[in-house]
């Protein structure tokens, strides 16, 4: 996954190329040096016929030579800071809170209905009021990363988890349940907060060997979050008829998670910082670079939306994660179906399904940063998701639970696998735009979709049964395995890192440091 030593311009800080060309400027004229097409320009930089050279050809303007407060204090070091693990480790625990709070309402969705007297769709709408408030929150909460930065939206985010979490232990009685709807309003706005960032982080705080992996991490957070929201509510609340035992049972898991989620805002605050000193690889010190403030907000979501293969991306990812989102929200009201009294057991198969998943994707985060094979491996996964979920549906009903569970997980394995490598993909199709809202649309797709399978799936299990409502889900799986195979590899992050050989970043060692190439492409558009 890394080269272990450095190529010889790396350790001499890459000053040969510079001098040279400075000792015989005939060389800029020779074909060697002309500009590579394949890199991508931010639209924001302005073209001059003159500078078509190799990006390690040029000199650095002078308006990067001294960068403004909103990136890094020397473009033109490239390492890796030693707080990176602990940033996206504190930010993985924070989504994984989030994520808790998420599914614990549906993962004892018949519990709930019975204490507060409402009905199955009531309780399935505490799932989608986190898909709901995601879609209008998403532009102004990107808005505010790209003007704020990461601290900010970490903050935010960790806050209002927080305040949701408090929020609900004032809903213990059966006539409550608008203030629990309060609570998981908060908590559902707090994910906007949260989704977006992954990929966000791995960027900013990540070398170009760990990026990949770092996302990975980061999401693995709120996988581990949805599979402890599977497991923990049905041992600590159980389905009994006590109204006053039940309330007793439900605040012990309120509580629980609200001191949870009040400690993870304290590590935040001493934690998260902004972003490193120094860019951790050559993408990153480009995109900095690139970076205009005047630029126009809404031109960077045309261009996305004039990106084919991120449109298509778009649409097969909300799919995939939308279809993942109806199951995990209705996998308590399917097993109850075939198995009645297994809530436990069901809350099981939904951990099976997480923790497989989670598995999923750390291997593929690994192997994407070994290989960079973002287009095929993103197909094989999308495929056996699909293989995963027609299994899944034939075997539901057969009666035995050791089945269910073992073509659960296998389904898990590669449907919630897929995640991660959506994000990785995402950036690289839309590198230098911002990897917020490249994250966000994916994720407004995916609670697009969510929503649209849930309601359908949930109407179409209570008037036909699980296996026609499964098969619905096959039916798109199907077309997002199919427009998938359609899109075209451009990795562009991939190609601005290699414009000059990169790689392991050294960590923050003024003894060893890594030259950022000394200039920035410039192009007609």
């Amino acid at each position: 996954m890394v080269n272990e030593e450095p190529n010889q311009q790396e350790r001499d800080g890459t000053p040969s190329q510079t001098s040279a060309l400075g000792e015989n400027p005939s060389l800029l004229a020779h074909p060697s040096v002309s500009a590579h097409p394949s890199v991508s320009i931010h639209p924001s930089v302005s073209a001059h016929p003159s500078s078509s050279v190799h990006p390690s050809s040029l000199a650095l303007p002078s308006g990067l030579a001294h960068p403004s407060s909103s990136g890094p204090e020397d473009l033109s070091v490239i390492k890796v800071s030693k707080r990176r693990w602990a940033v996206v480790l504190v930010f993985s625990c924070y989504s994984m809170c989030n994520a808790f709070q998420w599914i614990q309402y549906s993962s004892i969705n018949n519990i709930f209905m019975n204490f507060y007297g409402v009905s199955a769709f009531a309780i399935d709408w505490l799932s989608m009021c986190y898909m709901l408030t995601y879609i209008p929150l998403l532009l102004p909460v990107a808005w505010l990363l790209e003007k704020f930065g990461l601290r900010t939206i970490a903050l935010t985010g960790s806050a209002l988890n927080c305040l949701g979490a408090w929020v609900k232990l004032g809903s213990l009685k059966p006539h409550l349940f608008p203030v629990t709807v309060l609570g998981q309003v908060i908590c559902s706005v707090a994910q906007v907060f949260i989704l977006g960032m992954p990929s966000r982080i791995a960027s900013v705080w990540f070398g170009a060997n760990e990026v990949s992996t770092a996302c990975s991490v980061a999401v693995f957070g709120n996988q581990l979050g949805i599979a402890i929201g599977f497991l923990v509510p049905p041992v600590l609340v159980p389905n009994i008829k006590d109204q006053d035992k039940l309330a007793y049972h439900i605040s012990i898991m309120f509580y629980i998670i609200a001191g949870v989620a009040t400690l993870l805002f304290i590590l935040v605050i001493i934690v998260f910082k902004e972003k490193p000193k120094h860019p951790p690889s050559r993408a990153q010190s480009l995109s900095y670079a690139l970076a205009s403030p005047d630029a126009s907000y809404l031109s960077s979501i045309v261009r996305l939306f004039k990106n084919l293969n991120f449109v298509l991306l778009i649409i097969t990812y909300g799919l995939n994660a939308g279809a993942f989102y109806a199951l995990s929200t209705l996998l308590n009201r399917m097993v109850i179906l075939h198995y009645p009294g297994e809530e436990v057991n069901a809350g099981r198969i939904g951990l099976t399904i997480v923790i497989a998943g989670m598995l999923g994707a750390m291997i593929s985060g690994v192997w994407l940063d070994r290989t960079k094979t973002y287009k095929e491996t993103t197909l094989v996964v999308y495929i056996m998701t699909l293989v995963g979920m027609v299994v899944y549906t034939l075997t539901l009903n057969l009666g035995h639970l050791w089945v269910v569970f073992i073509t659960a997980g296998a389904m898990g394995f590669f449907m919630t696998g897929y995640l991660p490598l959506g994000f990785e993909f995402a950036v690289e199709l839309t590198y230098p735009e911002s990897e917020g809202m490249s994250s966000g649309l994916l994720n407004v797709s995916a609670q697009v979709f969510g929503i649209i399978f849930t309601i359908s799936q949930g109407q179409i299990i209570d008037n036909y049964g699980t296996r026609p409502g499964n098969i619905f889900l096959c039916a798109f799986l199907t077309l997002g395995a199919v427009l998938t195979a359609f899109i075209r590899a451009d990795l562009r992050r991939q190609k601005a890192n290699k414009e000059t050989p990169e790689n392991k970043p050294p960590e923050e060692d003024e003894s060893k440091t890594s030259k950022a190439p000394t200039g920035v492409l410039e192009e007609h558009l």
